[in-house]
């Protein structure tokens, strides 16, 4: 991700690879019940008009909003889900000034109409971050960030406390409020900790209550609700099938050089959704950093979903690459693979993402 499409893609893999890593990996389980089967979909969610000045919790701090805000600061934290999501909503014209872009995405279109929501002249400092001088001279009237280490002056970034003091409200993605936050309230590491999918539609209904677009949000959730339900029901009773999930774009966060495998919270999560188990489930950042060789070759592959990650990466090449390197797999035997981009992390379109897994697990014949 970066303040411009595509063209800081290899720059920045690193960081996104290490955010994106210590985001999914700090959840060691799925929602499920006392059997592992998935547990009954959330209560509908449901939209009322939005009556301001609205007062909401945000990690811990009151944020009062006297209206809809109407010049919204992205900061990077090498994430997407808060750009897409707007879009997603239809508000990005909220936007002030965004620095979030990935180089692909599962949804159509969305590259486009991301590169397309202004950037406002944003530079990211060596922390992957929007300066502080830069965000005040916009003079915005919101400033969110993925998660609460993107408002630590230790980065070069404004603090909330800053943004008070000049009379702009600020906002973190709900389940990243424990994310770099060292007084965390047990509340917000326990969402942190056990983030999935349903995290992802907090953030979208958290915007549209704040935008008053609650009932885009609502249909929009429940909708996903609905299809996850559907392929729940399509596989329940299928034999799970082991899924490996690997960037080779983001090799250099593997000590081996090896492609990034991603494990733990929303990813094993998506994983299970799909009707199966994560190869390296539950693992956290410094186990996955030190995957080799023969950690891989062992493991129990059905399925190989190569992750996207540049615009010029062909998932075909990149999956025969790895069934030759690994022909032991299963699904080396049989060629089963699929390909996900931005779907599979925190953001609106999980669901495809689970879909395009749970037809490759368990295609029919």
């Amino acid at each position: 991700m970066s303040s411009s499409p595509r063209a800081r893609a290899g720059r920045v893999a690193t960081a996104t690879l290490v955010s994106m890593l210590a985001v999914g990996c700090s959840a060691q389980k799925s929602p499920a019940d006392a059997d592992g089967e998935p547990t009954a979909p959330p209560t509908s969610a449901t939209a009322q008009a939005t009556k301001y000045p609205l007062t909401i919790d945000n990690c811990g701090r009151e944020v009062t909003f006297d209206k809809a805000p109407s010049r919204v600061v992205l900061l990077n934290g090498t994430s997407v889900a808060e750009v897409e999501s707007f879009v997603t909503l239809g508000i990005q014209d909220r936007i002030l000034a965004n620095s979030q872009s990935y180089g692909v995405s599962d949804e159509p279109g969305m590259v486009e109409k991301v590169a397309a929501v202004p950037t406002n002249g944003l530079s990211l400092n060596e922390n992957f971050e929007v300066p502080r001088e830069q965000v005040l001279a916009l003079k915005p009237d919101l400033v969110i960030s993925t998660w609460a280490g993107g408002f630590d002056e230790k980065i070069g970034s404004i603090s909330r406390d800053q943004l008070d003091q000049a009379g702009i409200d600020s906002f973190v993605t709900p389940v990243n409020c424990a994310y770099g936050a060292p007084d965390a309230r047990q509340e917000d590491q326990e969402k942190y900790d056990h983030q999935s999918v349903e995290s992802s539609f907090d953030l979208l209904l958290a915007l549209g209550e704040i935008f008053d677009v609650q009932k885009k949000a609502a249909d929009y959730v429940n909708e996903a609700r609905t299809t996850l339900a559907d392929i729940s029901s399509e596989v329940k009773g299928a034999e799970p099938k082991s899924v490996l999930v690997a960037y080779p774009g983001m090799a250099m966060m593997n000590n081996n050089g090896l492609p990034a495998v991603f494990g733990g919270g929303i990813y094993d999560d998506i994983i299970d959704r799909a009707g199966g188990v994560n190869a390296f489930a539950g693992k956290d950042t410094t186990e996955l950093a030190e995957i080799n060789a023969e950690a891989l070759a062992s493991a129990k592959v059905d399925v190989l979903v190569i992750g996207l990650f540049q615009p010029n990466e062909d998932g075909k090449l990149l999956a025969e690459d790895l069934f030759r390197k690994f022909p032991g797999w299963a699904a080396s035997k049989t060629k089963t693979y699929t390909t996900v981009s931005d779907g599979f992390y925190l953001g609106p379109f999980n669901t495809v993402a689970v879909r395009k897994i749970a037809d490759a697990a368990h295609a029919k014949s």
